[in-house]
C-alpha cells in the first residue's frame, strides 16, 4: 500500500484584528495549538491564490472591519492507504477532530 501527501485548504475567521499580517500569523499559530498534541505532525502555512489578471500570487487573506478570513494550507502525510481517496478521508477525519467547525477542503493527494 503506498503513502500519500495530502494538501487540505481551511477557512479560518479571526476578529479583532489590525493588520493582514496579524491575521496570518494568529490563524497559523491558533491552528498549530488546537492541532497540537493529536495531530502536530500536520504542516500549516498561509495560502496562497493566483490572481486571474496577472498569473501572480495573492495572500488568501482579507481584512474587512477588524474581522479576517484568512486560508490556510494544511499538509499530512498518510502511510499505507488504499487509495487516494483513502488517504484524503483519514486526512480530514484526523485533521477535523482537531480543528472543529472549521471548514475543510481536499486540495491535492499526491502519492509518495
Amino acid at each position: 500500500m503506498p503513502d500519500y501527501l495530502v494538501t487540505l485548504e481551511s477557512a479560518w475567521i479571526l476578529k479583532d484584528v489590525k493588520s493582514l499580517d496579524d491575521a496570518v500569523s494568529i490563524a497559523i499559530s491558533e491552528a498549530g495549538k488546537r492541532l497540537n498534541p493529536s495531530a502536530k505532525f500536520v504542516e500549516i502555512e498561509a495560502g496562497m491564490s493566483a490572481c486571474p489578471f496577472c498569473e501572480g500570487e495573492l495572500d488568501t487573506a482579507l481584512v474587512v472591519a477588524n474581522t479576517a478570513l484568512v486560508g490556510l494550507v494544511l499538509q499530512m502525510k498518510v502511510f499505507r492507504a488504499e487509495s487516494g481517496e483513502h488517504a484524503a478521508r483519514i486526512a480530514k477525519s484526523v485533521v477535523g477532530k482537531a480543528l472543529r467547525d472549521v471548514p475543510l477542503k481536499v486540495q491535492e493527494v499526491q502519492e509518495i
